[in-house]
């Protein structure tokens, strides 16, 4: 019998990847129980200027370097799949991994201005998702339509850990100390920290195959603000 694998996803710009990226993706591992995390890097994202946006093959070299050796897959598969939205994204992961059992991993800053997300209500039914307290970012979270839906759904972490199956939609909170750290403060201090990266195309740990270089033009709109 082969049990499936439980996978958290937490999706960004990791422009840079960072120790915070790091921290938040061991604490929600073992907090729910999770057999990895993946990285889902966004090819771009609208929601963000793209004037200080690195290259996505740096980005996915910053995460691939935090990454390394835990238990996190880095990937840019969104590109490949050619998804425009999130929920669409998600879509296929799950039609593509069957066996896999995924949770969405996102900082209450997100959850904020879920509401705004295309299709948000959908991506709930699809799969758990687990909230990670952000600094500063509470009350709105707290106050948001998304919170006001999903309140009736909420779930302890270790009850959610226990669970042989999981069902959605289901909240979890997860808190733990904030961590200050940042991409913006790290750009801010150091704007040319992509130039270290060489220009050989990373290799995606779930597709195994380079990621190379695409045209501004043929970046896919998608409406999150994850990963800081």
């Amino acid at each position: 019998m082969t049990f499936a694998r439980r996978i958290g996803l937490l999706g960004g710009s990791f422009n840079p990847a960072h120790g915070g990226h790091r921290r938040i993706s061991l604490f929600a591992r073992e907090a729910l129980g999770l057999d990895e995390i993946w990285w889902l890097v966004s090819p771009g994202n609208p929601l963000k200027p793209r004037a200080g946006m690195a290259p996505l093959g740096a980005r996915v070299k910053s995460a691939l370097q935090m990454a390394r050796g835990a238990p996190i897959r880095v990937t840019a598969i969104e590109r490949d799949l050619g998804t425009r939205y999130t929920i669409d994204s998600l879509r296929a992961l799950i039609a593509r991994y069957p066996r896999h059992r995924f949770v969405w991993l996102m900082g209450s800053d997100n959850l904020a201005q879920f509401h705004q997300w295309r299709d948000w209500r959908d991506i709930a039914r699809a799969l758990p998702i687990a909230v990670v307290a952000r600094p500063g970012y509470d009350g709105p979270a707290l106050a948001s339509p998304a919170m006001a839906w999903l309140r009736p759904h909420r779930v302890g972490a270790a009850a959610f850990r226990n669970r042989g199956e999981w069902s959605a939609p289901s909240l979890v909170t997860l808190r733990f100390d904030p961590d200050p750290r940042s991409a913006t403060a790290i750009r801010r201090a150091d704007p040319d920290w992509a130039d270290r990266f060489s220009q050989v195309p990373p290799r995606d740990q779930l597709t195994f195959r380079p990621i190379r270089p695409i045209p501004v033009q043929a970046i896919p709109v998608q409406e999150r603000v994850q990963a800081p």
